[in-house]
């Protein structure tokens, strides 16, 4: 009896570290490949994801193209790719498509100048309304600088995105509008677009978070700077609206819900129907966990715990 309960003991051990082993090796032994394209907006953290991940699964390829949401989301709905990156929300076409959206982080579209535009200060102390905004973006009501109280009467030069954007897309947003309505010199991809307002100090146009502050200093050090929002429309800019002096305090603001959504969006993966393929799940599943950790530093807003564990249960 006692070597029953003996041989028993051991036999238990043994399976219970044959299981330790099978489990560990199924983590190195993951396997295969992901493609993914999509918005601008997500591509960074992205690619952050995709690094980490590779280090925990070698044996998983992951390849990661940014050509807009419009791409992202035509790419994966044909399954081009895996993944679609998109940076706004879905509409109902797309779900009786069999889109299914996967909320991973948030960020928000900010208006920009060039760093070397000689209207910064007073924009500083004036801030921007609402409705300016829409008469320079929508409109085109607004044609030069002295329609917004500045000494000169230089054109604004504006521009927008040539690609079917989700940056586009939510900044027409808050006015109420479609892409296709926002006027201006039309630039390909974020990247783009922040480089023409960059060389052009009498230019306008908006962009991800990502692509206005540096990722080490956490300052509009990219050659573009906000242009802050007058959000109680009294003609200044009070300390309390201005909170662009680093990603920090900007995020800070999104999270505390005082600057506007939109233009502050969540982010989305997205699939054909609910994920099946058991190395994009555990790439999901990744992102929505431990990838967190990435997120507030490469210029990002974190998801509530909540947010994350209903997102979780998409992919589960």
């Amino acid at each position: 009896m006692k070597t029953y309960k003996l041989s028993s003991l051991v036999a238990a051990t043994i399976l219970l570290f044959a299981n330790a082993s099978t489990t560990k090796v199924a983590a190195q032994e993951l396997k295969g490949n992901i493609s993914i394209s999509g918005a601008f907006a997500l591509y960074p953290i992205t690619v952050k994801w995709a690094e980490e991940f590779k280090k925990i699964h070698p044996g998983v390829k992951i390849d990661i193209q940014a050509g807009g949401a419009g791409k992202g989301i035509t790419d994966v709905l044909s399954k081009v790719t895996d993944i679609g990156l998109v940076s706004r929300d879905l509409n109902a076409a797309e779900y009786k498509k069999g889109a299914f959206a996967i909320g991973v982080t948030k960020d928000a579209v900010i208006p920009t100048i060039s760093a070397n535009s000689p209207y910064k200060k007073v924009l500083y102390e004036k801030g921007v309304k609402k409705e300016a905004f829409n008469n320079i973006f929508v409109t085109g009501k607004y044609k030069t600088w002295n329609t917004l109280g500045i000494k000169s009467e230089a054109p604004i030069h504006v521009y927008t995105r040539s690609d079917a954007s989700g940056a586009a897309e939510t900044w027409a947003k808050y006015f109420g509008k479609k892409q296709e309505d926002l006027q201006g010199v039309a630039v390909f991809g974020d990247p783009g677009l922040a480089q023409a307002v960059k060389r052009d100090p009498s230019g306008i146009g908006y962009n991800n978070i990502v692509y206005i502050y540096d990722a080490k200093t956490n300052k509009a050090t990219n050659g573009v700077v906000p242009v802050p929002i007058d959000l109680n429309n009294n003609g200044k800019l009070d300390p309390e609206e201005n909170f662009y002096g680093d990603v920090d305090q900007l995020i800070a603001a999104i999270v505390a819900g005082k600057y506007p959504s939109p233009p502050a969006r969540d982010l989305y993966f997205v699939t054909v129907g609910k994920p099946k393929n058991p190395i994009v799940k555990e790439f999901i599943k990744y992102i929505l966990t431990n990838g967190q950790q990435f997120v507030t530093d490469a210029g990002y807003i974190k998801f509530s715990k909540e947010k994350l564990n209903k997102e979780l249960e998409k992919v589960k």
